[in-house]
């Protein structure tokens, strides 16, 4: 198990490609946080993780806030005799909206929920990374955060700072040893494309080359690679998950 004796905090962990990250790390022997905006939800997690022979804590905050961040991260390194390995800052929330009916509130809380949340957790995160010369912190963007997207100005806008924000860390925290990179997933089989029409998924899958929508598991492999010890020559780098759609 590539990651055994290593602890992952993961956000998002509730659902779809925060879940299949998390299913994906346990799976290879990485005591993962799964940290949603209470433990309640991250606890159907955590039971897939359980049953099957893998070790998972739930957590619960709003990632968005400087305090229940911070609280989250020290119940998590409490939980693994202060240690973390990885960081995979996946919590994500979309309040679509043409920009000139776009409320402020709506494009500060996508900010808010999206990018800010990466920095709280990833400067707490950094500290005990830094002690032990070794850590991985995983940004989840979006093909929209670099080609953007009609209606999202907020939501592309958060991915996109990701991918800044990631190359950032990556040049400051490089010489501990620490990588920083960012997975920018394409149309994804998740509750955000539920609602899409059957004509709506065709159309949108006929746009990538490989002729479908990608699954959560696409995603956590590509996770997988980047978060164990075979990627510890790549950092600041944004790898497209996107069935070859901006390529």
């Amino acid at each position: 198990m590539i990651l055994s004796e290593k602890s992952i905090l993961v956000t998002g962990a509730s659902r779809g490609i925060g879940a299949a990250i998390a299913r994906a790390l346990a799976a290879e022997g990485a005591l993962v946080g799964c940290l949603a905006t209470t433990a309640e939800r991250a606890q159907g997690t955590v039971d897939q993780i359980t049953h099957a022979g893998g070790k998972a804590i739930a957590l619960g905050a709003d990632v968005s806030d400087e305090v229940q961040a911070a609280d989250a991260m020290k119940a998590f390194l409490a939980a693994s005799e202060g240690a973390i390995y990885g960081l995979v800052n996946n919590a994500g929330i979309t309040k679509d909206g043409l920009l000139l009916r776009m409320k402020p509130e709506d494009f500060d809380r996508v900010i808010a929920v999206n990018l800010r949340s990466a920095f709280l957790l990833t400067q707490a995160a950094l500290k005990p990374m830094i002690r032990a010369r070794e850590g991985r912190i995983l940004n989840i963007s979006s093909v929209n955060g670099l080609r953007g997207a009609p209606g999202q100005a907020n939501y592309a806008a958060s991915k996109a700072g990701l991918i800044g924000f990631s190359k950032s860390v990556a040049r400051e925290a490089g010489s501990r040893g620490i990588t920083c990179n960012v997975l920018a997933p394409g149309f994804i089989e998740t509750d955000m494309t539920e609602s899409f029409s059957e004509e709506m998924r065709a159309d949108v899958a006929s746009q990538a080359p490989l002729g479908r929508l990608g699954t959560p598991e696409d995603i956590a492999q590509a996770a997988l690679f980047l978060l164990s010890p075979a990627s510890a020559y790549i950092t600041g780098q944004v790898l497209a998950v996107d069935g070859g759609l901006t390529m």
